[in-house]
């Protein structure tokens, strides 16, 4: 399985416990597109929100993303990493 790298943009004020939230949205549901998220980050000032994950492609992570209700703005293949 591949890495993933993916961008949510306008996610302005994010607080701890909603990030919490929506990550946690994406592991109820990940394993139906069988991807794993492993970790999420944010940025509430610049409304970025960044989260990595293990998955079969590119498309999978976003059908989890959708149906947890937070479409990624942009998904990038992580193929190396040190």
């Amino acid at each position: 399985m591949a890495q993933f790298m993916d961008v949510h943009r306008g996610m302005q004020g994010i607080t701890a416990d909603q990030l919490m939230e929506a990550h946690q949205a994406d592991l109820a549901i990940e394993k139906d597109e069988r991807v794993h998220f492993e970790h999420a980050w944010a940025d509430p000032e610049s409304g970025l929100v960044y989260c990595l994950s293990e998955a079969p492609s590119a498309e999978a992570v976003q059908r989890v993303h959708e149906r947890a209700g937070h479409k990624a703005d942009e998904i990038h293949a992580v193929p190396l990493s040190v």
